[in-house]
């Protein structure tokens, strides 16, 4: 599907790290809640980093509504991308995940879907594109449609793993690639390919710090140069994009609502 000329940008803004937490966690549950009601199961992709760590905690955490309220047997998770990285590396986005959430929940082994970052990059790829066609029974040129997936945000405008100058950002017909960031330590990366992010049901970002507010009213805003801003790539086929963001991110944006709330509109 192709997404409209026009795109509807919502955001949320919040005062301090742990109301950012909150809400996402809170956006997290009626989301995958959503769409276990809809269709019988939730299949949602996320991001690692450390923005989304203290949200990934208050999801596993026993003492929280949203663990106990959170369907746990109905949910198939993904990640957004991965460093080409043994499993228990510090830089692994697994690593980070299970730690803060994983290992507290109920999910067995064949829900859990990660990037196998310590083969070689192509063959890492080459796998986890195989798992998103057996996970989504895909024909063809299909493309898998998650339900939710959660996106971070770089102070150079980088989303996924999809840099700014690398290749990836021109791939258009694989669901998952390797790519080679040469600005991030010279490393090598899997990520979803923006065609499959776009396509997903609801796309967000969750993205905090002084240091992106900038480049975030460039990216939603600013003449569009998705070669030096990837972000900008991403214009859901829905023509919603939702933000979650602390007070210093959303800095440059116009001022939110009595609620916390503020909009734009984007045109393509």
């Amino acid at each position: 599907m192709r997404a409209g000329r026009q795109m509807k940008i919502k955001y949320y803004v919040e005062p301090d790290p742990a109301a950012l937490a909150r809400r996402a966690a809170q956006y997290f549950l009626e989301m995958t809640t959503e769409a276990v009601q809809a269709q019988g199961r939730a299949r949602i992709a996320i991001s690692g980093g450390s923005t989304p760590k203290a949200t990934f905690a208050l999801l596993a955490d026993a003492n929280e509504l949203w663990r106990n309220h959170m369907p746990w047997d109905c949910l198939d998770l993904y990640w957004v991308d991965e460093r080409c990285v043994p499993s228990d590396h510090a830089d692994s986005n697994y690593r980070m995940t299970r730690e803060a959430m994983l290992d507290q929940v109920p999910l067995r082994p064949e829900q859990i879907h990660r990037i196998e970052g310590e083969l070689d990059p192509d063959a890492a790829a080459a796998r986890y594109e195989s798992e998103l066609r057996n996970g989504f029974r895909l024909e063809g040129a299909e493309s898998p449609r998650f339900d939710l997936i959660a996106l971070g945000m770089g102070p150079d405008g980088h989303t996924a793993s999809l840099f700014p100058h690398t290749e990836a950002i021109h791939e258009l017909s694989r669901l998952a690639v390797a790519n080679h960031v040469p600005q991030q330590k010279d490393s090598w990366r899997v990520t979803l390919t923006w065609p499959v992010i776009n396509h997903a049901s609801s796309v967000f970002f969750l993205i905090a710090g002084a240091d992106k507010a900038a480049v975030l009213k460039e990216v939603l805003t600013g003449p569009r140069d998705p070669e030096r801003l990837p972000s900008q790539l991403i214009w859901p086929s829905s023509g919603i994009l939702t933000l979650i963001l602390d007070k210093a991110a959303a800095a440059l944006l116009p001022a939110t609502d009595g609620e916390g709330c503020g909009f734009l509109e984007r045109e393509r």
